[in-house]
């Protein structure tokens, strides 16, 4: 009996060989539609992303809107919005493919030892996670975002990366991109933007649900002045003036609050000054302070002789008996 004349009349779906090619046939097609969309978004303005998609906006008691109604074209955005998001985020932008190998390295150092783990994605990697991917974290969405970002290095330039981020990232809860976001915040154009405004948007772009831009919570406030600095430094542009002359550089004014895993509250550890309101007496009190001084120095008893204030002066009437 011929056991392969058999198999050759067996039907089409029968035959393991054709689940397999049906799949790859698939995966091509759906790598081909995915492909096109890609390279098309070079030109035409997304209407929507993933994270809005799975927004919860009922609980935010919000619509969903379409993103072009705020979108905001390159040659429109602020240069400081641009250095503002690029200071925060990826200070080597204009220079990577990508991937930022050096925060990659330290991020997976970190993790390996226990410690906190910093952010290590780019801008890039930003765009593509919120266009086709979801904030879950894990090794198989991490290896998707790679491949995606590659190919949105390949056919995009940098400037619509960064516009396109610009346009899409979160900024609060069911605020997305700047143009909403000056609209939300301040009732502007994005186009009007101070430095100090984009500095707070960006500031808040690690965990936008978190962090409040307006008015800015106390980490985002300090957030933003680094990152100030940090646009001065990388544009060469003064967009960091202080009010008051620089004193010594703080050891920490270069590392981004981010990084710090203790913000720390200065009211705690500072004493209000309050006016004198002490009356004629005021003098005896001296007095009694400087004794109750001594007694926190911790002096021996036979020091700590306190006299009483003396009242016969400040009663005529009164007999010394003694």
């Amino acid at each position: 009996m011929d056991l392969n004349s058999d198999q050759d009349h067996k039907p089409l779906y029968k035959k393991w060989r054709f689940y397999l090619y049906l799949l790859l046939g698939i995966a091509a097609t759906l790598f081909f539609v995915f492909l096109l969309s890609l390279i098309t978004l070079r030109w035409v303005n997304p209407s929507a992303t993933s994270f809005t998609l799975q927004e919860n906006w009922s609980e935010l008691e919000a619509e969903r809107y379409n993103l072009r109604e705020y979108w905001v074209n390159s040659d429109e955005i602020p240069e400081q919005m641009k250095w503002a998001v690029i200071a925060s985020e990826d200070q080597l932008f204009w220079d990577h493919h990508g991937f930022d190998m050096e925060s990659i390295r330290e991020a997976w150092e970190e993790m390996q030892s226990g410690e906190r783990t910093r952010g290590a994605s780019t801008i890039s990697q930003q765009v593509a996670k919120n266009l086709y991917l979801s904030p879950a974290q894990s090794f198989l969405r991490k290896g998707i975002e790679a491949g995606i970002t590659v190919l949105i290095e390949l056919f995009w330039p940098k400037e619509r990366i960064l516009e396109v981020y610009l346009n899409i990232a979160e900024f609060g809860p069911g605020i997305f991109g700047i143009g909403k976001a000056a609209d939300h915040f301040w009732g502007i154009k994005a186009s009007e933007l101070t430095p100090e405004m984009a500095s707070r948007l960006a500031a808040v772009l690690p965990s936008p649900k978190r962090m409040r831009v307006e008015p800015p919570s106390p980490f985002a406030q300090e957030r933003s002045l680094w990152i100030l600095r940090q646009m001065t430094q990388l544009s060469g542009i003064a967009y960091y003036q202080p009010e008051e002359p620089e004193e010594t550089p703080d050891e920490f004014d270069d590392i981004d609050p981010l990084l710090l895993e203790t913000e720390f509250d200065m009211d705690m550890y500072l004493t209000s000054e309050k006016p004198d309101t002490a009356s004629s007496d005021s003098s005896n009190a001296e007095n009694i302070n400087e004794d109750k001084e001594l007694i926190d120095i911790d002096l021996p008893d036979s020091l700590l002789q306190i006299s009483e204030p003396d009242t016969a002066s400040a009663n005529p009437d009164s007999v010394n008996l003694f």
